[in-house]
């Protein structure tokens, strides 16, 4: 049967399942589809509302308040549906408000959340850690955040420009050890740090870094860590 409407569940994740469960139990009409918004769950968190056409339907974009139609302008919503009639609506709609939609499989969801996790919530982490550590050395918080967001916007302006492996700068893209071994010896989140670091000279090593610069680079990212273990096992 055709697909006479779509209902969105715009529901947290948690209760995905059991909104579709209180809703089955409701006989609702046939031909209604229903669709869920979230990034990470596959159409089996429908799963009590079949034989309806069930889909998906993720903004790859946050709301962390109402934002205006324009919020989906260019942007890519990973979309999928039990029907392929309903998964043509889902893309359509998605054109409509702007925006590109994406086929995405149950299979590949996850990942696909997980990444845009990295790309938004985790550059807002590493932002408020910045922030931190200049409030460390007497900066006031909003005065930190002012200084350090053309830093970021410079950041995204570049991987939009050239890609994020070109647009890598930075001591660990110099290959610049010394610089470094300095961050580790004055911060107070090494760990962090040294995990981002470790990332970051893989990227650079695409980027075309020296080998002995990066062998540098490694040994002095690792040296207190090898030296901790040491200490350890005594």
């Amino acid at each position: 049967m055709p697909e006479r409407g779509i209902l969105f569940l715009a529901v947290p994740d948690r209760a995905v399942a059991e909104t579709a469960i209180r809703m089955a139990a409701m006989s609702p009409p046939p031909g209604l589809a229903f669709v869920h918004l979230s990034g990470a769950l596959g159409l089996d968190a429908l799963a009590a509302l079949r034989p309806h056409a069930i889909g998906s339907f993720h903004p790859l974009q946050s709301f962390p308040t109402p934002r205006p139609p324009s919020a989906f302008r260019g942007i890519t919503v990973g979309v999928d549906a039990s029907t392929p009639g309903l998964r043509r609506r889902l893309a359509a709609l998605a054109r409509q408000v702007g925006a590109r939609p994406r086929h995405l499989g149950d299979s590949q969801r996850v990942v696909y959340h997980a990444a845009a996790v990295f790309a938004s919530n985790y550059v807002d982490v590493v932002i408020a850690e910045a922030v931190r550590l200049l409030t460390q050395i007497g900066w006031k918080q909003d005065e930190a955040t002012r200084a350090l967001l053309p830093l970021v916007e410079g950041a995204v302006a570049g991987i939009r420009k050239r890609g994020a492996v070109a647009a890598l700068t930075g001591p660990v893209r110099r290959g610049d050890a010394e610089t470094v071994k300095r961050h580790l010896e004055a911060v107070d989140n090494g760990d962090l740090y040294r995990m981002l670091a470790l990332v970051a000279l893989e990227i650079a090593k695409k980027a075309g870094l020296d080998p002995a610069a990066a062998r540098r680079t490694r040994r002095a990212l690792t040296r207190n860590v090898a030296a901790t273990r040491r200490r350890g096992r005594r």
